[in-house]
């Protein structure tokens, strides 16, 4: 049997995904990671991106996350996050929406605090976006 490690992702809106993993990367705080069963122990940041988790079976889960924590412990891994969602639950629509405000925004920017705000929702749009991509390659469409 192929070792494996039980994850956890869970958001202020409840429990997104519980289940075992052979292994689990996400966009961490000085790049992605990767962790395997058994992997030392780790507490980190991180970055609004793609968490994929890879099944026993191969079979690969995609979620996007806004920022959070990585908690990592010989046997469990845990995704504290802002935001969290199954990558096929992204609204393609919303997130073009969202990409096209915040473009809006920064091009007739008045204050410092709008200019900050409006940088962070269009990385967020093009990050859910980069992730519905992703899991359209992976299903082959």
């Amino acid at each position: 049997m192929a070792m494996t490690v039980h994850v956890d992702i869970v958001s202020a809106e409840g429990n997104i995904y519980s289940g075992l993993a052979a292994m689990v990367y996400a966009p961490g705080e000085m790049g992605e990671l990767g962790i395997a069963p058994r992997h030392t122990a780790l507490l980190t940041r991180l970055q609004p991106g793609e968490v994929r988790v890879e099944k026993a079976n191969g079979e690969m889960e995609h979620f996007y996350v806004s920022g959070g924590l990585l908690e990592v412990q010989p046997h469990v891994v845990t995704v504290l996050a802002d935001t969290a969602l199954r990558a096929r639950d992204l609204d393609e629509a919303a997130a073009l929406k969202a990409k096209q405000r915040a473009e809006e925004a920064l091009s007739g920017q008045v204050a410092e605090f709008e200019y900050a705000s409006a940088q962070k929702e269009l990385a967020q749009a093009l990050l859910q976006l980069r992730a519905i991509e992703k899991l359209r390659r992976a299903q082959g469409r």
